[in-house]
């Protein structure tokens, strides 16, 4: 049987069973609708909208912060990588779980103790407002977007798997609706309502994950060198498929991007802004500590499962089918649920649209933190302290990220729907190098340099934001290549499709030129106040 009647075969079984796929998802959908009304009606002020009250323990944020970092690259994109590419693949896993390492030693206690919802309220404590509000803002939004576009992304690749639906509208249509979904999570649960649904979604993400480790470990009777091998001699690769080199070794330009990708990842959690608001949804610190101590354990876990997912379908299912069903490999996951349960059986069936129904839990849960980030940042950042300088109420500020939800929301469908056949794991890459360009300079060189200026902190924000994201529109994942953005069209005289390696050192670099060449003064006493702060907690929020 030809690859293509393979994953024919695997839509007519979807397609025989969308009754049942549909119910899951219509359950789910239903489930979290539930959980963001009636955590809507527990929002009742600012605090509540931005970060939950506060009320959530170490366990339940860690559990949060699991399912806000756990996203559909993780799940899909990173699943596919390894079924295609092997140990380069899994170099992924690697970058994302040490990238906490960075987070919780030198961001998470300092950065609840030294702000109230936002980035910007970090920035802004020894700095000009206005100019320094305004910066964080635009890079919160820009790399939410960036990274909404692998949600949106890997939607339109689950569902349309799932419901046979080939054409771009179709596709088109459900990164729409998925869009719609998250403004209303949003809109109407604020944090608490987010909160809830990416506990729920970490619970059967991880749930799910284990399932299909063990079907894959007892199909090789829990010998992880005869799946190894399997899967080496499955991908017509042989030994080469368990080395390094088989995506990043050919050329220079990939042991560069390798390069680039690897600092993109390790550096760019610490600046996330849907990760980084997390850390302001517990009562304190030393909550905010063990938080991230228990995602490191949650998210380490599920990282080690991840060999499983894609060495399991790298060796059950041939390459050609995982890439004549999508061509970066993101379907690969769920296609191994169906091949472990049988392709032709009900079990088979249940166990894909189970499968399924998780991954779209988890990009769900993913767009409605990343939307509540960008949203935030608009309403107190720009909206609040810029636009009506300080003086919006707190109903007002909730409105004001109400408005913003909407309008973030169409922007990431519009992109979304562009993206929808790139890898998943690849485009949050490149938030991540978004992220680490403009934020985390920023982030360190105002918890840590004495010296630091508000003309700096500007410099560093959109001297990493402009040479990333102007990297990115003339790489080869925006045009000049099969899988780009715009397949047809070349612009890319930029060789790497990630441009970390480039723009984050210039981040910093920025940051320290902008601070050298300022006339101003850095406030000594704000700094003493901001550094006894964020090392004690001592008049924290």
């Amino acid at each position: 049987m030809s690859p293509v009647q393979h994953t024919l075969l695997a839509a007519n079984e979807a397609s025989e069973h969308r009754p049942l796929i549909i119910t899951l998802f219509a359950l789910f959908v239903l489930a979290t609708l539930g959980i963001t009304i009636w955590a809507g009606r527990q929002t009742k002020d600012a605090a509540d909208f931005y970060a939950g009250g506060r009320q959530f323990s170490a366990f339940q944020n860690g559990l949060a912060v699991s399912g806000d970092y756990m996203s559909a690259a993780s799940f899909l994109g990173i699943a596919g990588a390894i079924a295609l590419f092997g140990y380069d693949g899994f170099l992924y896993s690697i970058g994302f779980l040490v990238a906490w390492l960075v987070a919780l030693l030198l961001v998470a206690e300092p950065l609840r103790n030294s702000g109230r919802y936002t980035m910007g309220d970090v920035l802004a404590y020894r700095m000009r407002q206005r100019p320094v509000r305004t910066a964080a803002g635009t890079s919160t939004i820009v790399v939410s977007i960036f990274y909404l576009l692998a949600q949106m992304a890997g939607a339109g690749i689950l569902v349309s798997l799932l419901l046979g639906i080939t054409s771009d509208a179709g596709k088109i249509l459900i990164v729409a609706l998925v869009g719609i979904l998250m403004i209303v999570y949003v809109s109407i649960g604020g944090m608490k309502g987010t909160t809830w649904v990416q506990m729920v979604k970490a619970v059967l993400l991880i749930g799910g994950t284990i399932l299909i480790t063990f079907l894959v470990l007892l199909k090789f009777n829990f010998n992880i060198s005869d799946l190894l091998g399997q899967a080496a001699e499955n991908s017509g690769k042989g030994a080469a498929f368990l080395e390094p080199g088989l995506q990043y070794g050919a050329t220079g330009t990939s042991k560069l991007d390798f390069i680039s990708l690897g600092i993109a990842l390790v550096l760019g959690t610490a600046g996330l802004p849907h990760i980084l608001i997390r850390f302001y949804t517990v009562p304190d610190a030393k909550a905010a500590r063990k938080s991230v101590n228990w995602a490191i354990g949650i998210i380490g876990g599920f990282y080690l499962m991840t060999i499983a997912l894609g060495f399991g379908a790298a060796a059950l299912i041939s390459q050609d089918e995982i890439i004549a069903s999508n061509p970066s490999g993101n379907t690969a996951a769920p296609l191994l649920a169906l091949h472990l349960g049988g392709v032709d059986s009900t079990w088979g069936a249940i166990l894909l649209a189970t499968i399924s129904a998780v991954a779209f839990a988890t990009i769900l849960a993913v767009v409605a933190g990343l939307t509540l980030a960008s949203s935030s940042s608009f309403a107190h950042d720009i909206y609040a302290n810029v636009i009506r300088k300080g003086k919006a109420s707190g109903a007002e500020e909730v409105r004001a990220a109400r408005w913003a939800t909407l309008f973030i929301g169409i922007v990431s469908i519009g992109l979304g729907a562009l993206a929808r056949d790139l890898n998943v794991a690849g485009l949050v890459a490149l938030a991540f190098a978004v992220a680490a360009s403009a934020n985390l300079p920023t982030i360190l060189y105002s918890l840590f340099w004495k010296r630091f200026t508000t003309q700096g902190a500007l410099w560093s924000i959109y001297g990493g934001l402009i040479v990333a994201v102007g990297l990115v529109l003339f790489s080869p994942v925006v045009s000049g290549d099969p899988k780009a953005m715009f397949p047809e069209a070349d612009f890319a005289w930029f060789p790497l499709k990630n441009p970390g390696i480039i723009s984050i050192p210039f981040g910093f670099l920025m940051g320290w030129l902008g601070t050298i060449l300022s006339k101003e003064e850095p406030d000594a006493k704000k700094y003493a106040e901001l550094e006894v702060r964020s090392l004690t907690g001592t008049g924290a929020h």
